[in-house]
């Protein structure tokens, strides 16, 4: 495609860079970057963004020729609406040259590092938080002086500024982790004590980890979208987002010396406790998201909003919500449950958005404890049932198989997928419940022991009906 016909970014003064983004995938150039470049508009300020990929060269490769602005397309049920998006001045790629990163990082015009690197990019073990010293990524990081991981990066270049005298940057999780802000935290300052416990101390004293709660749906960018924007526009992007209308974030009001983008005066919510907020979404959203994506998946439907268009599903989430999710949750200030809930639902059917149940399906060892078994704990606790949820954990097992309900191969995304396979094809029948409960990294030992009999029973339900009919039963249908 020749550079003439490509989309270019605005002509004029850019601001200069304020913000370091580990993680530049479509979900932040889609929520926050946009939100950031609002800010801008709205208030000023130099918070122009330097992106970091970790591993891969695609995202640099595809927007360096545009000048690293690209199209974020909203996807209403009544149609799209597109505009460009130019708040993000360079990418670098780490694994090529990871002393640049922390160059980047050190300089002091930079006053936040934010992260979306998915829950297992943390290196941490999501049953308890703490870091995983056997990752082999920290394992290189406390022997080198120049990372691979994000938790590495993070305490080089906080390293990095302590020898030059500055201030530590904000580290601002935009990651779908409980009390993120808490967990990157933790994750920091043990790496931290690990290389130099001097180090540690400072960043525990002058460092700050805001808390975030992040909600918009963001399905893949597919080859057809990419081409049929080219149509409309006639311009190319080689990496355009797809966004639904709705968006929300929440932020913990915590930055080193206050500072930070004007996001109050773009309807951020800032915060002083972001708790009820991501508990809400985590459980509501992302819970029911995940149980959709396994169950959807094994029945046959591609999207989330075909799985909700069937009155089975619909009806399943709605009891999700109803009876074992919202009974589990204390109301953030401001928000009824059951208007959010019929919100989401609002979300799910929308045709426009097509979110694939594999997509969610996704790295579900590093998501299912905060997204349905928080709530399975908590309901266990308060001698209420959940069979639903049940139902959906058993439907995780079956997927980690690797083999579906018509015989099929399934190709399942997860830093655990070898062990999870291992562990399923070891046993037979229910008896596969017992062997992956006993991963302590997902299912902590006490948790274990209570889920073992309902679990099996809803394993048993769903390998002898199938996905379909299992729902259908639990309906009472």
């Amino acid at each position: 495609m020749p550079d003439n016909t490509r989309i270019t970014a605005q002509s004029g003064p850019r601001p200069g860079i304020g913000i370091v983004h580990l993680g530049l995938g479509a979900f932040f150039r889609a929520h926050g970057a946009i939100y950031i470049a609002e800010a801008m508009r709205a208030s000023g300020g130099d918070w122009g963004i330097v992106g970091v990929s970790l591993q891969s060269t695609t995202q640099r490769d595809a927007l360096e020729p545009q000048g690293f602005a690209y199209t974020a397309v909203e996807q209403g049920p009544d149609g799209e609406t597109a505009r460009i998006i130019d708040v993000v001045q360079n990418v670098l790629v780490a694994r090529e040259n990871p002393g640049a990163v922390l160059e980047q990082m050190a300089q002091p015009n930079v006053r936040i590092v934010s992260l979306t690197v998915t829950e297992k990019g943390y290196c941490h073990e999501p049953s308890t938080g703490r870091l995983n010293r056997a990752h082999p990524d920290i394992v290189h990081d406390l022997e080198n002086e120049l990372p691979v991981s994000a938790p590495g990066f993070l305490v080089r270049g906080l390293q990095r500024r302590r020898a030059a005298g500055l201030k530590p940057f904000t580290v601002m999780t935009c990651d779908n982790l409980p009390e993120n802000g808490r967990v990157v935290r933790a994750v920091v300052l043990e790496l931290a004590g690990l290389i130099d416990p001097d180090l540690a101390a400072w960043i525990e004293l002058e460092g700050r980890f805001p808390s975030t709660m992040v909600d918009r749906i963001v399905p893949a960018t597919k080859t057809e979208d990419i081409a049929r924007l080219e149509q409309k526009s006639g311009r190319h992007d080689a990496s355009p987002v797809m966004h639904e209308p709705f968006r929300q974030w929440v932020v913990e009001d915590t930055f080193v010396d206050g500072q930070r983008p004007d996001l109050g005066a773009v309807g951020v919510q800032l915060v002083g406790d972001v708790t009820p907020f991501e508990h809400m979404k985590l459980r509501m959203l992302n819970g029911t998201h995940s149980s959709l994506a396994y169950l959807g998946y094994l029945a046959g439907y591609e999207t989330i909003s075909e799985t909700v268009a069937d009155p089975d599903f619909a009806r399943f989430v709605e009891r999700l919500w109803r009876e074992e999710i919202i009974p589990a949750l204390t109301p953030p200030p401001g928000e009824d449950l059951g208007d959010y809930a019929d919100a989401l639902m609002a979300r799910y059917r929308n045709p426009a958005i097509r979110h694939r149940t594999w997509q969610i399906a996704m790295d579900g060892s590093q998501k299912l404890p905060q997204r349905i078994l928080g709530t399975l704990g908590d309901n266990l606790t308060a001698g209420r049932a959940s069979p639903g949820l049940m139902l959906a954990v058993a439907a995780w097992m079956r997927y980690v198989g690797g083999i579906d309900e018509k015989g099929q191969p399934i190709e399942v995304k997860d830093p655990m997928s070898a062990r999870l396979r291992a562990l399923s094809d070891s046993a037979e029948g229910s008896a596969k419940v017992a062997a992956l409960l006993g991963l302590r990294e997902i299912f902590p030992a006490a948790l274990a022991d209570q889920l073992a009999a309902p679990l099996t029973a809803a394993y048993e339900k769903l390998t002898r009906l199938g996905a379909q009919a299992a729902v259908m039963d639990l309906l009472g249908r």
